[in-house]
């Protein structure tokens, strides 16, 4: 597992006007899948493994998944990143890596300060009521009892929960995976973050919602946070990113300005259904619109 340091990072010497916040340099991440040969096995064999990893892997059946191949970026501070790609491209394999969640295999990444990962399954406690998950939530973050305290109601707020019914004081196990999705959201934008990772919290909200969302991510970068903004909507990239990453079976296939990476994109999927409106071409007055002709019917003889 490579070390999660920024203090070494080659990029953040000698940096005067961007201040990097996540670096990642040649990035390899790897799982390893089970197969049906694998097993626990004797003593022995178990001793075989760890001085033979790669060979007892093998033999046992355990496949090596590839997920992040040889991927390099810098992020700096006042970004909004988005991060784009087929299913399974490795996009939220690579944030749980830049959240320290999960170790590269070759490679290292570098953060300045503490990254927090917002996912759609972001770990809140099912059998408590939502107001007790504010609390806890916000703990879990590093804020104190008397700023939860003074920002509760505006979480709760944010989040529409209450807008049918006083559900903050139901237990979450009763909540839609939208409701769920946006008091998660809630809460982790009610603290200004280093670096926030949002992996598709923002796919099950509707769409007043996620202008709010879209709204906050700005007020962050403003900030001088950096965003990390992985969806599969087009339109939440183009409203709330600047910048964006492609990632396409794990290698990093394009890094730029987001209607540059999106247009590719786009083209790659066949995909412009979210692609910009053109504006309706004007039509001259003074033509009149062509009127429908009746049939010739042939008369009676």
């Amino acid at each position: 597992m490579a070390e999660q340091t920024f203090a070494d990072a080659p990029e953040n010497r000698g940096t005067t006007e961007q201040i990097p916040t996540v670096v990642a340099d040649r990035v390899d991440i790897v799982y390893r899948v089970n197969g049906t040969g694998a097993g626990r096995g004797s003593a022995t064999a178990a001793l075989n493994r760890m001085l033979r990893r790669k060979q007892a892997e093998k033999a046992a059946g355990v496949r090596r998944v590839h997920a992040v191949k040889r991927v390099s970026f810098v992020a700096y501070k006042g970004e909004a990143i988005g991060l784009i790609g087929t299913n399974g491209s490795g996009k939220s394999t690579l944030l749980k890596a830049v959240a320290g969640l999960l170790p590269v295999e070759n490679g290292h990444i570098y953060t300045d300060g503490q990254p927090s990962l917002l996912g759609v399954n972001a770990a809140l406690m099912n059998d408590l009521t939502g107001e007790r998950n504010v609390h806890l939530g916000g703990l879990a973050m590093g804020m104190s009892r008397e700023q939860i305290k003074e920002r509760y109601q505006d979480i709760v707020d944010f989040s529409g929960i209450n807008e049918k019914g006083d559900f903050i004081t139901l237990p979450m196990r009763t909540y839609s995976s939208g409701m769920a999705a946006r008091l998660r959201f809630s809460i982790a934008a009610a603290k200004d973050h280093d670096v926030l990772l949002i992996d598709e919290a923002l796919a099950t909200g509707d769409r007043s919602f996620q202008k709010r969302s879209e709204e906050r991510i700005r007020e962050l970068r403003r900030h001088a946070g950096t965003v990390f903004l992985v969806s599969h909507n087009n339109k939440s990239i183009r409203d709330t990113c600047e910048r964006v990453l492609w990632l396409e079976r794990g290698e990093l296939r394009m890094d730029g300005p987001t209607e540059d990476v999106l247009k590719e994109y786009e083209a790659f999927t066949g995909d412009k259904s979210d692609k910009p409106a053109k504006p309706a071409k004007k039509t001259d007055p003074k033509k009149k619109a062509a009127q429908p002709t009746a049939p010739d019917v042939p008369l009676p003889s």
